[in-house]
């Protein structure tokens, strides 16, 4: 079995600043494919005969025989924004078409446009916001869109449009139809910072972009709504957060990160709820950012994370 070069059991950094001087000639590729001999030596050949330096990479086998193969890789090539549309076509016609699969290229200086959705609760949106105008993440927050009006005032001190789309059983059609016209062509990710709303499959289908939800406990444990309550209940000593991409099934998408924090029996449910919101904003921050850089590949119901 072919393993990333990372660590095993290691996983990527919290966010950071973003470098301001990110290099534009500096870009990724990301593949995923049937696992066979000799890919890696035509990907790194293919970038080599252009005159591509690889800077970084990191691949994975789920297995020897007819496991899939994920591959990422970071490299630097003079004027790549001009010359990533051959590379597109050069790739496709070189490797892509005796390998399988999919893959993509994408300047490493390239910005992701996302949409927050959230309801009252404000800590992951605040958060959000503050790392997006802090440069410490990839990504610029184009629209928050809520189903009440409780934090439009926060929202406008970041300077972010901010849309009211109140949600009842009867209208929800509609109001996911007013959702959709909003976003559309306007962003490449969806990310739901405590929207306490589940979007149907037809909004998940249509939206065209991947959706990434955080969930407010170490899921599958204590599923649903009021997790801490049944956590101080059970007498747990640990509590967690689950970042996963969204899906028709509720809770169950593939996950991209999970973390936790060790509590005590003293503690009651508001210090639990405390620790959990702390929780939920690492845990979502982390997987937006490797979301935005190219690090998770979805595998199924699984994921690939570099």
């Amino acid at each position: 079995m072919t393993r990333s070069s990372t660590v095993l059991g290691s996983r990527p950094s919290d966010p950071d600043p973003v470098d301001d001087a990110i290099n534009a000639d500096t870009g990724r590729l990301v593949v995923s494919c049937v696992d066979g001999p000799g890919i890696v030596s035509r990907i790194s050949t293919f970038l080599h005969r252009r005159g591509a330096n690889i800077l970084a990479s990191d691949q994975f086998s789920t297995g020897s025989e007819g496991g899939r193969f994920f591959l990422r890789t970071q490299f630097h090539l003079d004027g790549l924004t001009g010359r990533l549309a051959a590379l597109e076509a050069g790739f496709a016609a070189e490797v892509a078409s005796a390998i399988g699969g999919s893959f993509r290229f994408r300047p490493d200086a390239a910005r992701t446009r996302v949409a927050l959705f959230v309801s009252r609760y404000d800590h992951c949106l605040l958060d959000l916001l503050w790392r997006s105008r802090r440069r410490e993440l990839p990504i610029d927050v184009v629209q928050v869109v809520s189903n009440h009006r409780d934090l439009a005032a926060d929202v406008a001190t970041f300077g972010v449009p901010f849309a009211h789309v109140p949600v009842i059983r009867a209208t929800k059609p509609e109001a996911e139809r007013r959702q959709l016209d909003l976003l559309r062509g306007r962003i490449d990710l969806v990310v739901l910072a405590r929207y306490m709303q589940i979007l149907s499959g037809g909004f998940l289908a249509e939206v065209g972009v991947p959706v990434i939800n955080i969930h407010h406990s170490f899921l599958p444990a204590f599923a649903g709504a009021g997790p801490y309550e049944r956590a101080k209940q059970r007498g747990v000593k640990i509590i967690g957060a689950t970042a996963h991409y969204a899906t028709e099934d509720l809770d169950e998408g593939p996950i991209i990160e999970q973390d936790v924090v060790r509590v005590s029996h003293r503690a009651g449910v508001e210090e639990l709820t405390r620790a959990g919101a702390d929780i939920e904003r690492s845990v979502l921050a982390r997987a937006v950012r490797w979301h935005c850089e190219d690090r998770v590949l979805v595998d199924g119901r699984t994921t690939v994370v570099f």
